[in-house]
Formats: structure tokens, sequence, C-alpha cells
């Protein structure tokens, strides 16, 4: 096991934790109780780029841990991973390398159905969750997810892209067009990425990140559920099935917002995250 800083020239470069061969590229930042920020899964995408906006103000209140997962940014690959098991394994031994026992999670996307997997395996290692435009039940894939997950590298490509994410298509900057793109080219980035998400049956990985119903259903965390009203990726209708199978659980809709609450509703999803890991459903 080994943790040390990799380049501080680069943001989206944190810190580096080996845990049984396997490199995790981390940010850690704050003080007080840990929260994991678990980030989705589109194209240039790291912990960096997804949750930049949201560690700072977090970071007021608690520790903020924000890993990128294997296959994404700067953490290892693992060639083709064909079950979330292995995503789930890296934040259990990522937590036992840092001596943390329990954590409160907020999940993206991809990370909501990673989130809702390590609620399932490992119950006593959660305080609360939160889960953002959630993966986790399975649902017909999305025209907005397949092109996602379809992505070959080109600036017009994620340009494209990254208007399925957004509402606001004016925070589509050139700057941030061209700065996902280069993140996305890496081969170290795009080989991965494609060998596990852009197969021919990309709806294969919407059930390959489902958790099976009963499981989800017996989950007992408070859970905070966020969705944007113009969300494309995923549906509105499998946020609403999810938050009814959890029992207990409340479902926040966000207006002039799509797959990117954490972004284009920065103020009132730091403001909500932070008061409800504070408070819960009780208060």
């Amino acid at each position: 096991m080994a943790d040390a800083t990799l380049d501080t020239t680069r943001p989206e470069i944190g810190k580096s934790l080996v845990v049984g061969g396997s490199s995790t590229n981390y940010h850690d930042v704050g003080e007080g109780d840990p929260v994991l920020l678990v980030h989705g899964s589109g194209p240039g995408v790291t912990a960096w780029a997804n949750w930049r906006l949201n560690m700072p103000i977090l970071a007021e209140d608690f520790r903020v841990i924000a890993p990128d997962m294997f296959g994404f940014g700067y953490s290892d690959s693992k060639g083709r991973i064909e079950d979330k098991q292995v995503w789930v394994d890296q934040l259990a031994g990522f937590l036992d390398g840092l001596g943390i026992d329990k954590v409160s999670i907020v999940g993206n996307s991809f990370g909501g159905g990673i989130t809702l997997a390590f609620m399932i395996a490992h119950p006593d290692r959660v305080e609360r969750a939160v889960l953002m435009g959630p993966a986790g039940l399975n649902f017909p894939i999305t025209p907005a997810l397949d092109k996602v997950w379809g992505y070959e590298p080109s600036v017009e490509a994620m340009r494209e892209s990254l208007k399925y994410l957004a509402w606001d298509h004016s925070r589509l900057t050139e700057d941030l067009v061209q700065s996902r793109y280069v993140a996305s080219a890496r081969p170290e980035a795009h080989e991965p990425y494609h060998a596990t998400f852009g197969g021919a049956d990309r709806q294969a990985n919407v059930a390959m990140l489902a958790s099976r119903e009963e499981d989800i259903a017996a989950i007992e965390h408070e859970t905070l559920i966020l969705h944007g009203i113009a969300d494309q990726v995923i549906p509105l209708d499998s946020t609403v099935r999810l938050a009814t199978l959890l029992k207990r659980a409340d479902l926040h809709l966000f207006a002039e917002c799509g797959h990117w609450v954490q972004i284009e509703r920065m103020a009132s999803f730091n403001r909500t995250v932070a008061e409800f890991f504070k408070s819960g459903l009780k208060a």
C-alpha cells in the first residue's frame, strides 16, 4: 500500500492509494465526518471534473473523498469490466486503505448504481446516501445514454455528448469541450472506457449496473434521490421507481436541469446534500 501525491500541476490528479496492487487516484479535502463522492460514466470524466464545484463547499463541513473509479481518469484500468462487483470491491479496499470504517456516499449516475450495490454488500459501512440521476435499476437504455456510452474521441463527438448531459448548453464552453476531449482521447482513458461501455449491446451495461429490486427494497439507510427534470440520460420514471423501492428515501426534482444536477443546480445541490448529511430525513 502506498499513498503519495502524483502531480500537483494537474488538478485532476490528486493522491494515489495502492491496495492489492491496484492504484486509485483520489482527492481528499476538508475535515469531519467522511463523505465519499462516486462520479458518473461520461467520456473524459474524472472525479475532479465531476465534483470540482462541490468539493470545496462540502469540505467546509466534511472530509470529502473523491476517487477515480477503475477504468476512469487516472486510476488503474481493469480492461473490460463485466461485473459491478469490481467497483464495489475497489471502494471497500480503498476505504480500508484509508482506515475509514463508515461513510456517507454521493453517487452520480453510474456512481449511483455502484453506491446502491455497495450499500447492499456493505450496509454497515454506509451512514447515509445521496443518489443523483442514478443507475441501479434495469430500464430500456435511453438514446442519450446509448450515444454517450458509444462515444469515439473527437471534438465534435465530445460536444454532442455534453449536450445530452446539460440542459443549459451555454455552459458548454469551448474550453470545457476541449478539456473533456483531451481527457477522453488518452489511450489509457478511452481504451478501458470503450471496452466496458462501447460494445454493441449497451443495454447489457444498464443491466450490469442494476441491483436486484428485492435487495434494494431491503436497504435500511436514509437516502436522498436527486434528479433533473430535463435529464435525457437516466429516465425519470426509473428514478421514481427507485424512490418507491427504497423504504427510507426522499426524492427531489430540479427544474431547468439535465443530468448535471451538481453543476447546473450547484448551489442547491451543495446546500441540500450538506443539510441531509447533517440532519437526515427525520429533521
